[in-house]
């Protein structure tokens, strides 16, 4: 069986990439000085950018490759801000109440970003549809039960539990066991997002300067000195770190605290809208509670499904992870059997050993990342904030400065050499036994 489509864009190109605006040309050269650099122009930096711009700060950002080129235009354009850990485990690693206050932040996130779309007048086929996270097991649908009760007493976010018999109104599978379906959330085309992000920069007149690595920053008694690998320098009063998946040059600190994970994606070719509304009837954003972390969703047009997981913890050929994707998929959905696929990308996903984003200070430089795949609504959020953070203003205290990055001993250096064995751990155990205890409790439901 051929995989792909005859008309099958180069593998490695993400869709959405077919419906981007075109930069206009940046330099590639730093400037001499400035008030605030912030390294790295995807959601984050972008917002900080904003956020501090506006505040009154002359601001110029710098990016190692050419802006949104990163995991910001090569998600799945999920807009949520719940934590990726459940109350309870966020409670016992950091406290009930800083557990409460992340909690209750998501909403906070989720109301900025809206917000930020609608002021800059962005236009990203934002909507806000919903979400739903589906059991893959019977132990998994009980612990959904259990958080949607712990998050209803505890918290104020809008959550709702999906009983096995309701499941058929949101997607039209015999896969999973219940779910949890967050109303609130959302769904954009994040290259568009993207687009609409640095529009708003350029419109201010902020610098951003393209293709330059920054490999180091040095505090001196003015402020910092920041080198490109030509050996180009700018001086700066504060440095914003937002490199989340993509730190690059000699940040070991942050380099091992939060290491590239990559995600891959591919989408179908069009389907019938017949098929597509027999197949997602609830049209929300979908995801998986199984170790694999698949998720899905109707593409912004409504023409076709993108779909995307973990074919691997190591980066691997884009023909390579479509097949394991597309087996995953119809795993899924049968009914997709013959469907051909147009694209297959990945996106580093910037992963924290915590499970949690963090802002906060290290050595003098600011930094908000290790978002750790929840990042379309944190990240412009925590952007703003980071950005407060780093001129003063009250407006930048958040929970998330709580959140406490640290790094294992699986991971000593920048590179995370430990990927490999977790790969392995994770193909050969966890997904085996996630797939074992789902027969198990098929075959008890029959």
């Amino acid at each position: 069986m051929t995989l792909f489509s005859a008309d099958a864009a180069t593998p490695g190109v993400p869709y959405w990439w077919e419906h981007g605006a075109s930069l206009p040309e940046l330099s590639n050269r730093l400037p001499q000085q400035t008030d605030l650099l912030i390294v790295g122009a995807g959601y984050t930096g972008l917002s900080a950018a904003i956020t501090a711009h506006d505040a009154g700060a002359n601001v110029v950002v710098v990016d190692a490759e050419i802006p949104g080129q990163g995991a910001s235009t090569r998600n799945g354009g999920m807009f949520g801000a719940h934590p990726r850990l459940g109350y309870s485990a966020l409670t016992k690693t950091l406290g009930e109440s800083v557990a409460t206050g992340i909690f209750n932040e998501a909403r906070a996130a989720f109301e900025h970003t809206a917000s930020l779309i609608k002021q800059e007048n962005i236009d990203c086929h934002f909507e806000q549809c919903g979400r739903i996270q589906m059991a893959w097991t019977q132990a998994h649908f009980a612990t959904q039960r259990k958080q949607v009760a712990e998050l209803l007493a505890t918290t104020n976010m809008h959550v709702e539990l999906v009983e096995p018999d309701e499941l058929n109104a949101e997607i039209n599978t015999a896969r999973y066991f219940g779910a949890i379906r967050f109303p609130d959330h959302a769904s954009l085309h994040p290259r568009q997002f993207h687009d609409g992000l640095m529009h708003a920069v350029l419109n201010r007149g902020i610098q951003v300067v393209q293709q330059c690595v920054i490999e180091s920053v040095q505090q001196q008694a003015t402020g910092f000195v920041a080198r490109d690998s030509n050996g180009h320098s700018l001086q700066a009063e504060k440095v914003i770190m937002a490199t989340n998946g993509y730190t690059r040059g000699r940040f070991g600190w942050f380099q091992r605290r939060v290491f590239p994970l990559p995600s891959f994606l591919v989408a179908t070719e069009p389907l019938s809208h017949n098929l597509i509304d027999y197949l997602a009837p609830g049209r929300r954003m979908m995801v998986e509670t199984r170790a694999r972390h698949s998720y899905f969703r109707v593409s912004p047009d409504g023409n076709r499904f993108v779909f995307g997981g973990r074919a691997s913890m190591r980066p691997i050929a884009p023909e390579v992870a479509a097949k394991r994707l597309f087996d995953t998929m119809i795993e899924v959905w049968p009914e997709l059997a013959d469907v051909k696929l147009t694209h297959s990308w990945l996106g580093n996903t910037g992963y924290a050993f915590t499970h949690m984003p963090q802002i906060g200070t290290h050595n003098g430089l600011y930094f908000s990342m290790g978002y750790s795949g929840s990042g379309v609504a944190m990240a412009p959020y925590l952007g703003a904030k980071v950005a407060w953070l780093a001129l003063g203003d009250e407006r930048g205290h958040s929970a998330y400065q709580a959140a406490n990055l640290t790094t294992r001993s699986i991971h000593p250096i920048a590179r995370p050499l430990f990927l490999h064995g977790a790969s392995l751990w994770f193909d050969n155990v966890v997904d085996r036994r996630d797939s074992r205890e789902a027969r198990r409790d098929r075959h008890r439901r029959k």
